[in-house]
């Protein structure tokens, strides 16, 4: 197990790691909760591949079973199953939506010792009798709160009844509110609490900004960001589908290296993307909040909220996704409008922190502005301002102009101002 660690770069486990890892060895029930990005995959991961070590699992009887809100997060964990498990013979089974049944089905029938699975997939293999879960001795409930969003919870309460009650039960959220906790102890017995921060709490390594800006100006905003900032690869974040889509087009039209995720792009298309990303084939990834929690990007240098997000909780959530592991990350957040500097002020109240706004790009892009409209006053201020001398009056053009012009109603006419017309017999033919 160490050595696997050790090969993957890790050094030092984090807080909740150090404090979960050695209960899950004595078989507790846990509830576990700390901020995003700080390592509690592998605090359940690590203990649970020591633990299975020994035994033979049966023909679709998973030995443990961990449930996760999403296909990316059920994702995820399984790729770090994976990675840490490569020096033990063990087997592991993803169920999730977009995938053939046939493909899953084939691999419970050879036994798995891990089951990870979204909770409607999971119901759907047992209804159709292809997966039994009376053998699982380690149930994981993982983004409890994200579960409980998406309305999921009473889904996970039909699968824990379920499954046998001598088990260990390992339940993780980002907060344990008083409802998150309500819930819990439906699931757990005498669990050991860990609380390692608040969601509230957003990590010091991140480097937090808001552009002050106007809807016209905003996708002029961000593009100067993506060209000003020394980007390794960031996700941007869209509150409505439709957005999104409009936003990867602009982009691209200026050469922008982008790719998207929201819900209602298929299985292996979001799969796609994210592994594009990862590997850093693609260096922006316009997102909704579905890629927001629990998502282990590695090395995301940048997040940008082009909209800011409806809920200082998702703003937490959104930005959690750089400054990751001790690196360093940065978060902008655009704000163009009374409501975003509502919801701003809602989200410096939560984190208790004051985001200090970016002038650089501001200054640039309203200085150009201003100097344009600067310009375009002085054109109008000069038109408007020429004077009309009484010999124009008889120029071709000047004939033409008196007559649609409103000259006559600014200065009295030339002959009743004292000068050579005065008398009415000296009037021209075509001003009587």
């Amino acid at each position: 197990m160490c050595a696997a660690v050790a090969k993957l770069g890790y050094e030092t486990a984090t807080p909740i790691q150090q404090k979960t890892i050695p209960f899950i060895l004595m078989g507790r029930d846990v509830m576990g909760s700390s901020e995003t990005g700080t390592g509690k995959t592998a605090s359940f991961t690590l203990p649970m591949i020591d633990i299975l070590d020994a035994g033979i699992a049966k023909a679709r009887m998973p030995r443990s079973l961990i449930l996760a809100p999403t296909r990316e997060l059920a994702a995820q964990v399984a790729e770090s199953f994976e990675k840490f498990s490569v020096n033990h013979d063990l087997s592991m089974a993803l169920l999730i939506g977009g995938v053939s049944f046939s493909d899953q089905e084939a691999a419970l029938d050879k036994g798995v010792d891990v089951l990870i699975a979204t909770p409607g997939r999971l119901l759907d293999h047992f209804e159709r009798g292809k997966v039994l879960l009376q053998d699982v001795k380690i149930l994981v409930i993982d983004e409890t709160d994200r579960m409980l969003d998406m309305g999921f919870i009473p889904d996970v309460e039909k699968i824990v009844s379920l499954i046998p009650k001598m088990r260990q039960t390992l339940f993780f959220s980002a907060t344990l509110s008083n409802e998150i906790r309500e819930i819990g102890n439906k699931f757990v017995l005498n669990p050991k609490i860990i609380e390692v921060a608040r969601v509230a709490q957003t990590a010091s390594s991140i480097h937090q900004y808001f552009c002050k800006t106007n809807t016209r100006s905003k996708l002029a905003h961000l593009r100067k960001l993506l060209d000003d900032e020394l980007i390794n690869n960031a996700v941007i974040f869209c509150n409505r589908k439709k957005d999104i889509a409009s936003l990867v087009k602009s982009l691209k039209n200026y050469q922008f290296n982008v790719a998207t995720l929201h819900g209602d792009m298929s299985q292996t298309a979001r799969l796609k993307a994210l592994s594009s990303f990862k590997e850093k084939n693609t260096k922006f990834l316009i997102a909704s909040d579905v890629a927001a929690r629990g998502l282990d990007i590695p090395s995301v240098s940048h997040v940008f909220n082009y909209d800011v997000p409806l809920t200082a909780e998702d703003y937490v959530h959104r930005i959690g996704r750089t400054g990751r592991a001790g690196r360093t990350g940065h978060a902008y957040t655009l704000v163009a409008n009374s409501d975003d500097r509502k919801f701003l002020s809602e989200i410096e109240q939560l984190i208790s922190v004051s985001i200090p706004e970016y002038i650089d790009t501001q200054n640039k892009i309203d200085n150009k502005a201003n100097n344009i409209r600067q310009s375009n006053q002085t054109t109008n201020k000069n038109f408007q301002e020429k004077t009309i001398e009484p010999e124009e009056i008889f120029s071709p053009k000047a004939k033409r102009r008196h007559k649609t012009s409103r000259y006559n109603e600014k200065r009295p006419p030339a002959w009743t101002s004292g000068n050579r017309f005065s008398d009415p017999d000296t009037i021209p033919a075509f001003l009587r």
